[in-house]
């Protein structure tokens, strides 16, 4: 890792003039602390630099390490963003290496550590999933007390990936969000081209 990079970070984001920002990286399990301290490094100097900013981190479960995860919780954060990507039937197949349960608890001690931050995950759709599944799944977040939700359509990246399976209507997009608002969800992003840090602004003000 480069250690100038928080910093750095932290000068463009001034210098943008930007009032919320959402910061990630690739996974960095081959770390013993997964990269969580150089996420709070960075929320440091973006934060003391613009101390006005909201900082938003989209994080991987660090291998459920608690002591990672409230490193960065407790690091100046708005919003804690860790996607559950899909449903738990398929998360051989589209998420290997993860764990459904160690994702949902991800959240839901964010919640413990720091009532205050907004919790926020995300689904990706068409990947052979069912409406019951996906109902299912944002009543399990909403049950780890996730505030924010976001559902997208899945896109083969490469020939390598993963293929679509189906491409999901407007409509039943429209539908979902419906149905996630009333689980009672502060916030629901749904629609095809929906990502996570897609109008992440409005999400928390």
């Amino acid at each position: 890792m480069d250690p100038e990079e928080p910093r750095n970070v932290g000068i463009v984001v001034k210098d943008l003039g930007l009032d919320h920002i959402v910061v990630t990286s690739v996974d960095r399990d081959d770390l013993p602390d997964g990269g969580s301290n150089h996420f709070a490094k960075t929320v440091f100097w973006i934060k003391a630099l613009s101390p006005a900013i909201r900082v938003e981190v989209l994080i991987p479960d660090f291998k459920g390490d608690r002591n990672a995860l409230e490193t960065v919780v407790r690091s100046g954060i708005h919003v804690l963003n860790h996607n559950v990507e899909t449903v738990p039937r398929l998360y051989k197949k589209v998420r290997p290496g993860s764990v459904y349960q160690r994702s949902l608890a991800v959240l839901k001690a964010a919640k413990e550590m720091r009532p205050d931050v907004l919790t926020k995950s995300g689904l990706m759709l068409g990947v052979g999933e069912t409406l019951d599944e996906v109902m299912t799944t944002l009543s399990d977040l909403r049950g780890h007390d996730c505030d924010i939700v976001t559902i997208g359509q899945y896109l083969q990246p490469s020939l390598d990936q993963l293929p679509v399976d189906r491409y999901v209507t407007p409509e039943e997009f429209r539908e979902l969000k419906t149905k996630a608002e009333k689980l009672g969800f502060r916030h629901v992003e749904s629609g095809p081209l929906v990502r996570s840090s897609y109008h992440a602004w409005s999400h928390a003000s």
